[in-house]
């Protein structure tokens, strides 16, 4: 392995700022580092207040080339396209994470012959409705010398491609090392907790949908809502008429200790996403390993990214995301065996780490 190699990610969004995309390319970015690449990363400015995301930069292992925030549109999107065509020369492996990214790398292998491109699917960028968006995305994707997809649904959104360059390496995350014990309990028996933008994707809705029924087995459950409050009124309003807005809790966006101390005191881990019109999709899952680490099992949705997230009736089942009946005999199942399905779940999340999902990068990059 070449060393000295040099390695540029362009993503559409990165830390501080949340967001699963900006998550993983900081960590390929990082333990890639690790692989002795050197490694750059074009990302787009997110923050009005630039001081946070300065001393959050100023502290990478990597260089990041920040894209400036512009009232103009157009100006911003100029400028973008042009970093990204002067680093793309001054790199050997490209990596492009995000639909923007798809499409300007692409357009950029049309005049920066010799390098590597390497393209990173998650889901919803590859599921547009939009005719013309979807084939936009099609032909960069042919583009592209390598496709590597978070999980396997991702994958068979595209297997009308016919693609024989597409690899699929899951999301990793960061294992606690000493992951901390439960210590005092929160609000409700069982304690059932999402983490995740408030949204239609991430299926807050169907759980709360859940909640009359699963009151019936379990009087005293609480349901804890952790992340950007995007629709939490919409949620709000839905839950007073189910007449259950007093088992639940939004805790809005919480400091990464506050999230720990939420999941050590919870029972159980639901993310019951859907996909939504748009085409929007949950391509993995990686809160709910974060949670397994932690020895809390999950439930989450068939028929998304979050199949490959779960060992289904090990580190936690596998439900159809509008099925509360199911749901409730999901949760007795975990609760009667719970030393089990938590020692699975922390298990089950070991392999995710990035230690061990970097390797495979590392793999494909020297194809």
């Amino acid at each position: 392995m070449d060393i000295n190699k040099k390695v540029l990610i362009i993503a559409s969004e990165f830390p501080p700022e949340p967001g699963g995309i900006g998550n993983h390319a900081y960590n390929v970015a990082k333990n890639l580092t690790c692989y002795k690449y050197k490694v750059s990363v074009i990302a787009d400015q997110r923050l009005i207040n630039r001081h946070s995301e300065i001393l959050f930069d100023n502290k990478l292992s990597f260089k990041i080339i920040r894209i400036k925030s512009k009232s103009i549109r157009v100006i911003m999107y100029i400028n973008r396209i042009f970093q990204i065509f002067k680093h793309t020369y001054r790199n050997e492996i490209i990596i492009a994470s995000g639909k923007f990214s798809l499409w300007i790398v692409a357009l950029s292998s049309l005049f920066f012959k010799g390098k590597k491109y390497i393209a990173v699917i998650h889901g919803s960028e590859v599921n547009f409705r939009n005719k013309i968006l979807r084939k936009s995305i099609d032909v960069s994707l042919k583009k592209f010398g390598h496709i590597i997809a978070v999980s396997n649904y991702t994958k068979s959104l595209v297997s009308y491609l016919n693609l024989s360059n597409i690899t699929v390496i899951p999301n990793g995350f960061q294992l606690l090392e000493n992951p901390m014990k439960k210590i005092n309990k929160k609000r409700g028996y069982p304690s059932l907790i999402t983490v995740g933008s408030v949204t239609e994707r991430k299926g807050q809705r169907n759980v709360i949908n859940a909640l009359p029924t699963l009151i019936q087995s379990y009087p005293e459950i609480h349901y804890h809502i952790v992340g950007l409050p995007y629709k939490k009124n919409e949620f709000l309003d839905f839950a007073k008429k189910l007449g259950v807005d007093s088992y639940m809790t939004f805790h809005g966006a919480v400091s990464e200790e506050h999230k720990k101390d939420l999941l050590l005191n919870s029972d159980i881990f639901t993310m019951l996403s859907q996909n939504t019109i748009s085409g929007d999709v949950e391509g993995f899952g990686i809160a709910i390993l974060e949670a397994n680490n932690l020895g809390i099992p999950a439930i989450g949705a068939k028929n998304c990214g979050i199949e490959d997230a779960i060992l289904d009736y090990k580190s936690g089942i596998l439900i159809q995301n509008d099925n509360p009946v199911e749901f409730k005999k999901s949760i007795n199942i975990i609760l009667n065996n719970y030393v089990l399905y938590s020692n699975e779940a922390k298990l089950w999340s070991s392999k995710f780490s990035w230690k061990n999902i970097i390797k495979k990068y590392v793999k494909v990059l020297e194809l």
